[in-house]
């Protein structure tokens, strides 16, 4: 789908959910959360990240997780590179072995920061240090599940870096989300790992206008705000490879996550 040079101001921001595919060749850095998640969305996410690190007690999340799977320990092949926050949550015993394998373990007790935030200023250091290398697309895994406060703050905090990061997503076992600044958006779907349920959000803003394609029940410069009309449980279509979303606002979009199978490697 073009756009019309004459009818829009906007450049339209191509997507794709691309670091869900391990195989593939990626800049993505992932920072894990102190939220549950399962094996199969974990090895995806990591094997397509370049980067890993995690949130003080996501590294408990990590390490119980990887324990005893299946009945075999895989710690020693998911090493994150850092845990970094306050530590207040990172049990003695996860601390002991990450510090064996020799990750660098942060402990900042910066009150004005969370634990999220002390890693992605860790991120942005690293890529400074590299120099002349574009940012990484940074992929958190959890925020969107357990306490509430915690979740507006991932909402807010992504909300804030859309200013600084070209693409931030949040990712759970249940569903896939990013922002969506101003502007026309092209979205591919790949059916076989998202749908039928979606939503178009308008979190953080006091209204916005919305025309898109793709959808079951698509909007055509359609007001949406908390006061007003919210496009939750809105579908997917089989047959439509592209979404379109065209807002005047900064806008959440959303979408459920199938049951993942695990990767074949060779």
């Amino acid at each position: 789908m073009a756009a019309s040079a004459s009818h829009s101001p906007y450049a339209i921001t191509p997507w794709e959910v691309s670091f869900l595919d391990p195989l593939r060749e990626h800049r993505n850095a992932l920072i894990i959360l102190n939220q549950p998640f399962s094996f199969p969305l974990l090895d995806r996410v990591w094997h397509a990240s370049r980067w890993h690190a995690c949130a003080d007690g996501g590294a408990n999340r990590l390490h119980d997780l990887l324990h005893n799977h299946d009945g075999k320990d895989k710690r020693h092949l998911f090493t994150p590179d850092l845990i970094k926050g306050d530590l207040d949550s990172l049990r003695d015993d996860v601390r002991a072995y990450y510090s064996s394998r020799g990750v660098r373990i942060v402990q900042d007790n910066d009150l004005y920061a969370t634990d999220l935030m002390k890693c992605i200023a860790a991120l942005v250091e690293d890529e400074r240090a590299e120099r002349h290398v574009e940012q990484n697309t940074i992929v958190l895994l959890g925020g969107l599940s357990g306490r509430l406060d915690q979740t507006v703050h991932t909402l807010s905090l992504v909300h804030k870096l859309r200013k600084s990061r070209k693409r931030t997503f949040v990712i759970t076992d249940d569903n896939v989300a990013w922002l969506l600044d101003s502007g026309e958006h092209r979205i591919q779907i790949d059916h076989t790992l998202f749908g039928p349920t979606c939503g178009l959000l308008p979190v953080g803003i006091d209204s916005t206008i919305l025309t898109t394609t793709g959808l079951r029940w698509n909007l055509t410069e359609h007001p949406s705000c908390f006061d007003g009309m919210v496009s939750t449980s809105n579908h997917l279509l089989p047959d439509e490879p592209v979404v379109t979303v065209k807002t005047t606002n900064p806008i959440w979009w959303t979408m459920e996550l199938r049951p993942l199978s695990p990767v074949t490697r060779i």
